[in-house]
Order: structure tokens, then sequence, then C-alpha cells
């Protein structure tokens, strides 16, 4: 059911990831924030990578972030962690909806060049939203009236030029239960880097003659 999202209400310091690392109060039962600073593209796709992995279809996700700031990277990942080959992802901004069809269906929406309501309605965002499919909205602080209240907020902001903030936030049981495994993966992730491409067999040396 979709409706306009109310005002968020102050998070505790204890429910925060900085750095994907969780404060040193009493550990919580649920993270509702996963804060953390993305060095590259490379991470960037890494940490959607990590969200992608845990979602199992119907989750909505809101990215927010000025141009450039990794949107489309991260649903790189995200469509990397669905079992999606991440070079097949592009930006929809002209034609508005992109379908990738992996472990689960993942609609790619971008509403940078929708003005009004009616507009997004003409897309079908209503039914996208309703759907069973994985959806991830660029822009989606355009139509935030749209947004269902049960929703995972990822906020990318320029650090520098290759250097990115992050500030996830969960709106809805759902999506905090699934912030709290995101926290989770992400800290060890960081400690442990992969590589979303699978590693080259090492070639055998020919035997001495």
């Amino acid at each position: 059911m979709l409706s306009r999202p109310s005002n968020r209400p102050s998070q505790p310091a204890s429910g925060t990831v900085q750095g994907a690392r969780l404060s040193k109060t009493s550990r919580p039962p649920s993270v509702e924030r996963l804060e953390s600073v993305l060095s590259s593209r490379s991470q960037t796709e890494r940490l959607g990578h990590v969200i992608g992995a845990l979602l199992t279809g119907g989750e909505v996700l809101a990215l927010i972030g000025a141009l450039g700031a990794g949107k489309t990277a991260l649903v790189r990942g995200i469509a990397a962690g669905l079992d999606v080959p991440p070079e097949s992802v592009s930006s929809p901004t002209f034609v508005l909806a992109h379908e990738y069809n992996g472990r689960a269906s993942l609609i790619h929406i971008d509403l940078y060049r929708l003005r009004t309501v009616a507009e997004a309605e003409s897309i079908g965002l209503d039914e996208y939203l309703a759907g069973s499919a994985v959806v991830a909205i660029e822009w989606a602080e355009r139509f935030p009236e749209w947004l269902p209240e049960d929703r995972l907020e990822v906020q990318l902001t320029h650090r520098s030029p290759a250097t990115r903030d992050v500030l996830v936030t969960a709106q809805g049981p759902r999506s905090s239960a699934l912030l709290t495994r995101i926290a989770r993966n992400w800290r060890i992730v960081q400690r442990a880097p992969v590589s979303l491409k699978p590693a080259r067999p090492a070639r055998r040396k020919a035997p001495a003659r």
C-alpha cells in the first residue's frame, strides 16, 4: 500500500553503523542507519553487491544523490548480487525503466526527467511498486508521495571526485531487518574485500625438462 511518508523520528546513536562498525554502546537488536565512506566506484558496486545478495523480491530501494554520485554503480552491484550480469546495467534516464531477470527480477527506474505525478503514473510506477520484483529507483526524492512506507533509502553524497559518503536508512520492519543483515555483511566485506568478478584460474607451470 502506498502512502505519503511521515516525518522521520530522530535515530539513536546506538542504532547507527559508522564506517561499518556499531557504536561502542550496547548492541541493539536492529540497525536503522548505516553510514560509510566509499573510496571508489568499485567499492560502491561492492556495497551494492552486499545489498543485492540479501534481496529476495518485493523490496523497494530509494536511491538519492546528485548527478555522478554513484547511483547507477550501486545498481550494478545490486544486479550482480541478484545474479544479473552487472555489465548489462545502464542508466534508464531516457527510457525511464529497465527490467533485468536474475535470481529475482530487478526493475531499475530513473525519475530524473519526470516533472509531474501524471508522468510518474504514466510509466506504471504504482504497478512496479506493488509487484514482486526488486525495485531500485534513482532520484526517488522527486516523488516521495509514491514511495511505500516500507523501503530502504540509500543516499550518496560527493565527498571528493573519487570518494562518496553513503547513508542507508530503513523505513518499515522488513527494511529494518534487511538493513541489519546488510550492516553485518558489509563489516565482513570491508575486513576481507572480495571482487565481483570470478578469479582467474592459476596458470600451471610447464614441467622442467
